[in-house]
């Protein structure tokens, strides 16, 4: 039961990294890398092709090896942190408005702080 649970879940995030690759703000490779925990549990032929996939497989291995992040990876989140941190400071009310800014330079914090 829980293989095949993990097999699910692997799915659904599968699914919502393909749909993070045309929906703005919607991360893809972050979905991948939970899709390659949940099928390195479940499914090992799965995992493998996610692993030496030639688009994601060397940002999924470099996180999965050293907990890396690319500097072409920490830019695009950083950009899409900031985009989502002003259209919340522009969209909410006081004292709300600060919630978003700290939520999205905490996440910029620690992606940051990973190797590239």
């Amino acid at each position: 039961m829980k293989r095949g649970l993990l097999f699910a879940a692997g799915l659904v995030a599968l699914a919502l990294g393909f749909i993070g690759i045309v929906v703005p703000l919607l991360p893809t490779v972050a979905f991948w890398i939970l899709a390659a925990w949940c099928f390195a549990r479940s499914s090992p032929r799965l995992e493998a092709w996610l692993l030496y996939h030639p688009r994601a497989g060397p940002s999924i291995r470099a996180w999965r090896e050293r907990g890396a992040i690319g500097r072409r990876g920490k830019l695009a989140a950083s950009a899409a942190l900031l985009l989502s941190s002003g259209v919340g400071f522009a969209t909410l009310e006081p004292p709300l408005t600060f919630v978003p800014v700290l939520v999205c330079a905490g996440a910029a914090a620690f992606i940051w702080t990973r190797p590239d």
